[in-house]
Parts: C-alpha cells; sequence; structure tokens
C-alpha cells in the first residue's frame, strides 16, 4: 500500500503580514517531488493543479476586496492600485506595513511596481482616508489598514508596529490647544523593547 500525504493549501489564518507566494509555490513543488519519489496516491500534478485553482480563485476574491476598497473612496481602480489594495486588503486582515515592505511583497507577488509608485499610491489611500500613516522617531513611517482611532505598540528590538488594546487606554486630559488652533489627533505609540 503507498503512503497518503495531505497538504492543506489554504490554512485558514491571515498568516505573515504580507504572504510570499513564491515561497508557496516553491514549498509545494518540492511536496510534489516528494510525493513522486516516495509513490504517494497523490500526482505531483494533481497538487501542483489543486495548488493553480486555489490560487487562481484566492487571487480574484483579493482583487474583488481591492477593488470594492478602491470604489467606496471613490478612487480609479488603475491595475497598480489594485494589485497593492489587493496586498493591503485583500484577505480582509488589517495590518501594518512600510512602503519598503509593501514594495517587497508587490515584487514577490509578480506586480512589478516601482517605489515611488508604492509611495506615491500609500499617499493618495492616506488621503482618500483608506488607511492611515504612523509615524515612528519622526522618519519612520507605517502605514495602518485599521483608521479607527487605536494606540499602537511598536517593538524596538524588530521595527515592527502592532495595535495596542484599546480599551486599556485612558487618557483623561490633554493640554488646550493654542489660539488659533484645534487638536486634530492623538497619536499614541508606545515603545517597547523585550526583556531579557
Amino acid at each position: 500500500m503507498r503512503p497518503v500525504v495531505a497538504i492543506r493549501l489554504d490554512s485558514g489564518s491571515p498568516g505573515p503580514v504580507l504572504e510570499n507566494r513564491l515561497q508557496i509555490r516553491l514549498k509545494l513543488a518540492a511536496c510534489a517531488l516528494y510525493m513522486e519519489q516516495t509513490g504517494t496516491t497523490a500526482m505531483a500534478s494533481d497538487l501542483m493543479a489543486a495548488h493553480a485553482d486555489h490560487t487562481t480563485s484566492d487571487t480574484h476574491l483579493r482583487q474583488e476586496r481591492a477593488q470594492s476598497w478602491l470604489r467606496g473612496a471613490n478612487l480609479r481602480p488603475t491595475r497598480q492600485r489594485v494589485a497593492l489594495a489587493s496586498l493591503l486588503v485583500g484577505d480582509g486582515q488589517d495590518r501594518h506595513v512600510t512602503a519598503e515592505s509593501l514594495f517587497e511583497a508587490a515584487k514577490d507577488d509578480g506586480d512589478p511596481v516601482s517605489l515611488a509608485t508604492v509611495y506615491n499610491t500609500l499617499k493618495a489611500f492616506c488621503d482618500a482616508g483608506l488607511i492611515q500613516e504612523v509615524t515612528v522617531d519622526g522618519s519612520k513611517s507605517y502605514f495602518d489598514t485599521n483608521t479607527h482611532d487605536h494606540p499602537h505598540f511598536f517593538w524596538e528590538d524588530e521595527g515592527r508596529l502592532t495595535d495596542a488594546p484599546a480599551d486599556q487606554l485612558e487618557i483623561s486630559r490633554l493640554p488646550t490647544a493654542p489660539d488659533g488652533a484645534e487638536i486634530a489627533s492623538v497619536d499614541v505609540v508606545i515603545r517597547l523593547r523585550k526583556t531579557r
């Protein structure tokens, strides 16, 4: 009797911040090779065909979500905007990205966009209210798809931004704004360092 190898193509979890499709393809190809070499019941071609079907439907769903997100803000769904939006909101999860990490994810996903296009698109998304920019140290910008007011943790050791529980934050009083000014927003970034 030949062994049976079960491989689940969709873990049901959002995975890493920006999933690398090339890595998935390589892992599946390695599994297919193993299956061929060990004589398992599934054929390598069946595995790759199943991955292609899954990828096609997943890509279509991500693009639909992205286009709907863009239309909701009256932004024209250009190829570059849809490609970047699908990486940001295609799986329905909120995330924090830098322009550089989004650029790398687009490249890994096979969507050729320049870093300048990524910066310009992120600015357009911010201007449209689709994402918010969170600046750490006045020099490093992160972009958050969760546009509701909420605090953030900045993990100094990793250079990573995550949401902090808003229900645990209490701000009892703010200073009075100077004459001729009003408080537009209050950003709370709590810097963390791992304990040794």
